[in-house]
């Protein structure tokens, strides 16, 4: 199993009820995009993902809230024929990992869930559902700097806790103290950040942004991580918020059904 993007996830809403875009990239297809001004009309992305891989659940929510038609394609860990690491995955993204977003509308293949996300941002979210709350460049920082909090710390700390708990070939306990330390002190830093928007999103708003798509899926499965949020009352909060959005149901429906490779 991979170590940091992909490591085993279950499907939410079973025990719990549960860059802009117009102001960030402002030059970005808007052209492109008025030619599609109906989602109808658009030809369906293509999402790689692996159905128990945080990562590619993230894309799918931004799919579902741009309202954009996708299909899912589900690839298998390890090197054979339908493999991430196999010939065929590896043309479409040289790291086999996933996600990886093909557009039909573009012609642009993107991989790196950061990198997928802010495609769909630039390109697709002309209205700015999910980018910054303004224009001004603290609010681009600000919304920055907590998704790049998650993709560069918070992610990879709790990947490598899934890792040393449930696939590394021999206990290792202080590899696992350590990472579990590191990611309790990143829900320490995200629930401070969420108390201060009343327990709503990351970011003040009465809508989530790119930045919670990012951060649900590895604080989602904190219980398969064997780590706990009682000590986080506004991440608890924050998560049944978001559990509850139907275009993150939507997504955690559809990604585990897709296409077989």
């Amino acid at each position: 199993m991979r170590l940091c993007g992909q490591e085993l996830v279950s499907r939410p809403h079973a025990s719990i009820a549960i860059e802009p875009h117009s102001n960030f990239s402002p030059r970005i297809n808007h052209q492109h995009l008025s030619q599609h001004n109906m989602s109808s009309s658009i030809k369906p992305l293509v999402l790689h993902a692996h159905g128990t891989g945080p990562n590619p659940y993230k894309i799918a929510a931004a799919l579902e809230f741009l309202n954009l038609p996708y299909e899912v394609k589900l690839w298998q860990f390890g090197d054979a024929a339908n493999g991430v690491k196999g010939p065929e995955f590896l043309k479409i993204n040289e790291n086999g990992r996933v996600p990886a977003l093909e557009d039909p509308n573009t012609g642009v293949t993107s991989w790196e869930s950061g990198a997928v996300m802010n495609y769909l941002l630039r390109v697709y979210d002309k209205e700015n559902k999910l980018g910054p709350r303004g224009s001004s460049e603290q609010d681009r920082v600000d919304f920055e700097k907590w998704e790049y909090f998650l993709l560069s710390t918070l992610g990879p700390m709790m990947g490598q806790v899934n890792w040393f708990r449930h696939y590394h070939s021999s206990k290792n306990e202080d590899a696992l103290q350590r990472y579990e330390e590191q990611a309790y002190r990143c829900f320490g830093v995200i629930d401070a950040q969420i108390k201060k928007t009343g327990d709503k999103f990351v970011l003040p708003g009465s809508t989530p942004t790119a930045v919670d798509l990012h951060v649900y899926p590895w604080v989602y499965q904190h219980s398969y991580a064997g780590l706990s949020l009682d000590s986080y009352p506004s991440t608890k909060k924050w998560l049944e918020n978001v559990s509850a959005l139907k275009e993150i149901k939507a997504a955690y429906e559809k990604v585990p059904k897709g296409k077989e490779m």
